[in-house]
């Protein structure tokens, strides 16, 4: 069995995948943008509250509800590599890689 101490050197080893990514109605073509630096747990509380009724994007949930689930994909737009250096504002620096993906995609319908 691992020691405590083994356990937080492997789960500070695990690379979790951050960036940008889209939710797009294929319906509208209108998309949510938003980032993370956990891509996957992000998606999942959209998720959950778009299920819930309660998502705080008020369109957007209205969109969710009137077209449904298999109407909406997810998408990573771009991912942001993992720096070994320790001050690393990673938030921050996802919000300027949003700040392009928005700039560069050119998107004239978002949520």
């Amino acid at each position: 069995m691992k020691t405590k101490k083994e356990l937080k050197e492997e789960y500070k080893q695990m690379k979790i995948p951050m960036g940008v990514f889209q939710i797009k109605n294929k319906v509208s073509n209108k998309v949510l943008i938003d980032n993370s630096i956990d891509m996957e747990s992000k998606w999942n509380r959209h998720k959950m509250e778009l299920k819930f009724g309660n998502h705080r994007n008020r369109t957007f949930q209205k969109d969710w509800n009137e077209y449904g689930e298999n109407n909406f994909d997810f998408e990573v737009l771009s991912e942001l590599k993992n720096n070994e250096e320790e001050n690393v504002n990673y938030n921050k620096e996802l919000k300027t890689l949003e700040n392009m993906m928005i700039e560069e995609l050119n998107i004239e319908s978002r949520y």
